[in-house]
């Protein structure tokens, strides 16, 4: 089969998206597929083959060398942020009858809004902070932040990851700054209060059809909170299992695996948590987590003792069961 691995973005992540992107092409059984590089960037669409650019064509996402077209049996999507985690690009290959690895494009519209997966677990009784949710333009004052949530609190873009454009409030004095920093990321942004506590990221995937959790990874950073040079310059320690005792531990296992069904996940996912008080409450989830070798998931899997050449087969066949779904 030729595998489309699809990586890049337009946002600030596409970096990370690259490096997510080799991993896979690394991993992927040779024996059963063909695998294409395939970028996505603000300057095109573009499959690379040894240094070359081959330009996607948008009408039915083939690409054409040496007068032969080459079309794809199956999308192995590892774009961070928009268009391929908001659900931009699934809604295209589905109309496209093209299969794709992750889920849906409602699930990824939905968990890449901040603000709306929170509003779907509430129903779901899963813990997570206070919050109040602000547009640009919109008027709040600090004592109204305050007096709701405390201090110290958290300020996100509503729409974004690898924690770009967070910041953790401490005094006042720091808010417009940190609305500043957040509203160059996103028009709407999440205040919540700051919950102190164990973070831990649970890797979470159907795996050969089954809800699985890959693995529990504690995360201590060396800033104040695990924010982007945490992530990806390596300041922070990601200890693979998780120091909890064993209730705590199943308890947050129960709830990761409950809220990737309630969200109605599919393919691979990353829930973060602060376990405070032996509860673990929800942060948000990563519906394509990053792949990198510095990257949690990777190791989670490398701890499961699951090679990650067997996670991307139950991936691909995942895509290619939801194609017949989509014949039906």
């Amino acid at each position: 089969m030729n595998i489309a691995v699809v990586m890049g973005g337009y946002s600030d992540e596409s970096v990370i998206s690259i490096r997510s992107g080799q991993l896979i092409l690394n991993n992927l059984d040779r024996t059963k597929y063909i695998p294409f590089e395939v970028h996505i960037l603000p300057e095109g669409w573009n499959v690379l083959i040894d240094g070359e650019k081959f330009a996607i064509d948008k009408g039915d996402f083939s690409f054409t060398k040496g007068g032969q077209k080459t079309t794809f049996n199956v999308i192995v999507n590892t774009v961070h942020g928009t268009p391929g985690e908001d659900g931009h690009l699934q809604s295209y290959w589905e109309l496209l009858n093209l299969p794709y690895t992750g889920c849906g494009f409602y699930q990824s519209a939905l968990t890449f809004n901040k603000r709306d997966t929170l509003s779907v677990l509430s129903k779901f009784n899963i813990p997570r902070a206070k919050s109040i949710y602000l547009s640009k333009g919109d008027a709040i004052t600090a004592e109204d932040i305050v007096d709701t949530l405390g201090l110290p609190f958290m300020v996100k873009p509503n729409q974004s990851g690898s924690s770009l454009g967070v910041s953790k409030v401490n005094n006042v004095a720091d808010l417009q700054k940190a609305l500043d920093f957040a509203f160059a990321e996103d028009s709407d942004i999440l205040i919540e209060s700051y919950l102190k506590g164990v973070e831990v990221s649970v890797g979470v995937l159907n795996y050969n059809g089954k809800t699985t959790v890959l693995g529990l990874t504690e995360i201590v950073s060396h800033n104040d909170f695990f924010d982007y040079e945490a992530k990806y310059l390596s300041k922070s320690e990601e200890i693979t299992p998780a120091r909890l005792d064993a209730e705590t531990e199943q308890k947050v296992r129960d709830t990761a695996a409950k809220a990737y069904e309630a969200l109605g996940m599919s393919g691979f996912s990353r829930t973060d948590f602060i376990v405070m008080n032996g509860e673990p409450h929800f942060i948000e989830i990563n519906t394509n987590p990053g792949l990198s070798p510095q990257s949690i998931f990777p190791q989670q899997a490398q701890h499961a003792g699951i090679a990650m050449s067997d996670l991307l087969n139950s991936e691909i066949k995942l895509a290619q069961s939801r194609k017949v779904l989509w014949k039906k």
